[in-house]
């Protein structure tokens, strides 16, 4: 980042290329869908806690599109720059919290046997961070936002990096605990001293293996995301990557959208169901394996 302190020319396009009227139209219309899907789905199915995570993501990224609208009538404004750049960074930040919590409610469904950590303690330690990660953003954003001058602007955005950096580290654990977690439950390999407590395995229904794989897709797409944020901010915001158009339409807002649409179509309200329920799916999968061999 430059470290320069001259003043930020008020009639420079800082995008270095004008913002997509019709790509943000497109964006701004896929974004209310989902979150007003997500608003139904999160009331329907009383899980509360997806209003400050996948519903905040959905309202922060229509702030951030409709930034990037506003810009594409006027790229030299400043304001609806900053506007778009601090939200949409920020804004996945929620979304991932919920993989972060479907990997402690799928540890608990599935047996704590095979996890080193409580399935309560997985939701404690990783949204902990995605909260860290997001004051950090949140701060870097604001003081890029209020700068007068380049070098603060740099802060700003440096910072805004460093959260990024943070949250990416975090993630790479919560797969790395999910992974682990999910290879000793499949080769029934339970932890250490785990396997005295008795607590049994339980089945991995169809359900639930559409749970898993949506996650793990949500996980790789926001993966992918960050990877590309964390480059577009270290090359500063003259950097080839930032002014390149379709580098952000897909990689930044692209991912997002396949990230967010996930959980509208594999809802955790659906396949998590009950314990109960899920037992009920396996009974009737064994039932009519078995009256597939009556002969």
């Amino acid at each position: 980042m430059s470290t320069n302190t001259t003043t930020i020319p008020a009639d420079e396009n800082q995008y270095g290329y004008n913002p997509s009227e019709a790509i943000g139209i497109l964006f701004i219309v896929l974004f209310g869908i989902s979150t007003t899907l997500h608003v139904a789905q999160a009331t329907y199915y009383k899980m509360w806690w997806l209003f400050p995570t996948a519903c905040l993501c959905g309202v922060g990224e229509l702030v951030g599109w409709s930034g990037r609208l506003w810009s594409s009538f006027n790229p030299f404004l400043s304001d609806p720059f900053m506007m778009q750049i601090t939200t949409t960074i920020i804004s996945p930040t929620p979304l991932i919290a919920v993989n972060f919590i479907l990997l402690s409610r799928i540890v608990e469904r599935l047996g704590l046997r095979y996890s080193f950590i409580s399935a309560r303690w997985y939701s404690i330690v990783f949204v902990s961070c995605d909260i860290v990660a997001l004051v950090i953003q949140g701060a870097g954003g604001g003081l890029a936002a209020s700068a007068d001058t380049v070098s603060g602007s740099a802060l700003g955005a440096n910072i805004m990096l460093g959260g990024i950096v943070f949250q990416f580290v975090a993630i790479i654990a919560y797969t790395t605990c999910g992974v682990e977690f999910l290879r000793r439950y499949m080769h029934d390999l339970p932890t250490h001293g785990q396997a005295a407590l008795g607590s049994r395995k339980s089945p991995l229904t169809p359900r639930m293996r559409l749970l898993i794989g949506a996650l793990a897709f949500s996980t790789l797409v926001l993966f992918i995301r960050s990877v590309y944020r964390i480059i577009e901010l270290s090359g500063g915001w003259t950097g080839r990557v930032i002014q390149t158009q379709v580098y952000f339409l897909v990689l930044d807002g692209g991912m997002v959208t396949l990230a967010i649409y996930t959980m509208n179509i594999f809802h955790p309200g659906r396949l998590l169901g009950s314990p109960s329920e899920n037992l009920d799916e396996v009974s009737e999968k064994r039932a009519g394996s078995s009256e597939s061999r009556i002969p």
